[in-house]
């Protein structure tokens, strides 16, 4: 009995194989090979993001406040005369057709954006370090990075590569951190690139029923993690720059504690363990089947996801799907709530109030100049750089260390990933956030303080 396999065997083999190697090696160097640009340690997504910023230009601001401003408009129409071309599309329907809450953040995503290019109705809203901060500095680079990591995320999702990672990784992902191995490659991506990356790659595989609800909300939540080059600019705001290894290693080892805690306390912890449309995983989705090892297990995976790929048109269609999604479905919660959370910080004593319960926490931890550390604490949930910026008058050069690496560590805020949280599919709402938020700040801040009493 002859078992050899057959000459159209061996070529549809060897025809998987390339389809699953050649996309993946390209996802792989696009997303996550860390190249020097410009000075910053940084990814090609990012690059091409930036070549696209400059080439835009000026432009860019005009470009992004007429995509908001038309989305608050045609989602009003569209509510009012429901369009049957988009009510039967479901692609348009979830873009167009958002939730009550959500509509209402996209109209105040849109006023606020006229408002603020326009420079009318109250300063407060407009000025540079509220709507102006969002619109200006944070907006036309969210926009780039969205064209870029949506078109090419394809590479990395849907070749086999993740399922490949997946299997290797998850004999260390599952144990440390409860979820599967696939779940590092974001981490790799946010921590080389961009947070946004992160979350849109954890979006996308929440809603191909990858993660559970569960682990879709940690890993949005727990290792969208800041990248090196963000890093570099915060601790320049606060004038330490000599000491950006040991601060690194500081924001490194309070996150991986981070990681490890908050996954198995409330809110995170009971996050049903289901997929989006409610079904239950495989108990044995990460096992190794008898006779393979995990890495040709991880291969055969892998090849059979290539396999499934039909055209590289339905791939181009579905990048452009998820750059449009994000782009025109993401920039107006971003406008919206980033203003918000920017107004209330500058403009009310709320951040400082909030702060206030947090000062005998710091001095327990023998930490200088414990009051004016405490302002900064919360501020960091409206916007990262924040308390960055308030720490750069703290003479105490320990307590400008502490107050940078903590605002890195506490992840969340609402001026670009809180809002990204939200504005995706990503099982989680603003209370949640916040609880999150305050459990990352009391969680890393005595790790963070404990390099720095060894340092200064």
């Amino acid at each position: 009995m002859n078992n050899k396999p057959s000459a159209s065997e061996t070529t549809t083999s060897k025809s998987n194989f390339l389809t699953f190697l050649i996309p993946s090696i390209i996802g792989l160097f696009l997303f996550m090979a860390p190249i020097s640009y410009q000075g910053d340690l940084t990814i090609p997504v990012a690059v091409l993001a930036k070549s696209l910023q400059a080439v835009l230009g000026d432009h860019l601001v005009a470009i992004v406040t007429a995509i908001i401003a038309f989305m608050a408009v045609a989602t009003t129409v569209i509510k009012i005369t429901k369009p049957a071309f988009i009510n039967n599309n479901s692609f348009l329907d979830a873009l167009f057709n958002p939730t009550p809450l959500w509509f209402a953040v996209r109209l105040i995503g849109g006023i606020a954006v006229l408002m603020t290019f326009f420079q009318v109705g109250p300063e407060s809203v407009w000025e540079e370090n509220t709507g102006g901060l969002v619109l200006e500095g944070l907006l036309p680079t969210l926009f780039a990075v969205f064209i870029f990591a949506g078109l090419l995320l394809p590479l990395l999702l849907n070749f086999g590569l993740l399922e490949l990672f997946g299997t290797l990784l998850s004999k260390i992902m599952r144990p440390v951190f409860n979820l599967p191995g696939r779940s590092a490659i974001d981490c790799m991506a946010s921590w080389l690139g961009d947070g946004s990356v992160g979350i849109l790659m954890t979006s996308k595989q929440y809603e191909d029923k990858f993660y559970t609800q569960r682990e879709a909300a940690v890993v949005g939540t727990t290792f969208s993690a800041v990248s090196i080059t963000f890093s570099l600019v915060v601790i320049a705001q606060v004038e330490l720059e000599h000491l950006f290894l040991p601060f690194y290693a500081a924001i490194c080892l309070a996150g991986f504690v981070a990681a490890i805690i908050i996954p198995r306390l409330p809110p995170l912890s009971r996050k049903a363990d289901t997929f989006i449309d409610g079904s239950k995983p495989d108990v044995d989705a990460d096992a190794t089947p008898a006779g393979h090892s995990t890495f040709s297990w991880g291969l055969e995976l892998a090849l059979n996801k290539a396999s499934q790929v039909k055209s590289p048109k339905d791939v181009l269609v579905q990048g452009v799907k998820n750059a449009v999604d994000m782009v025109f479905g993401v920039l107006p919660v971003v406008m919206g709530l980033g203003t918000i959370a920017l107004v209330v910080a500058e403009y009310t004593s709320l951040f400082s109030i909030l702060g206030q319960p947090f000062i005998p926490f710091l001095e327990l931890l023998n930490i200088p100049e414990a009051a004016a550390a405490s302002e900064t604490i919360v501020v960091g949930f409206a916007d990262m750089f924040l308390p960055a910026i308030l720490a750069a008058s703290i003479e105490s050069d320990m307590t400008r260390f502490i107050i940078a690496a903590m605002s890195v560590t506490q992840l969340i805020y609402m001026s670009e990933v809180g809002a990204l949280l939200l504005g995706s599919r990503i099982p989680v709402n603003i209370a949640e956030l916040f609880i999150i938020f305050i459990l990352r700040t009391l969680i890393t801040l005595p790790v963070i303080t404990g390099v720095a009493h060894l340092i200064f």
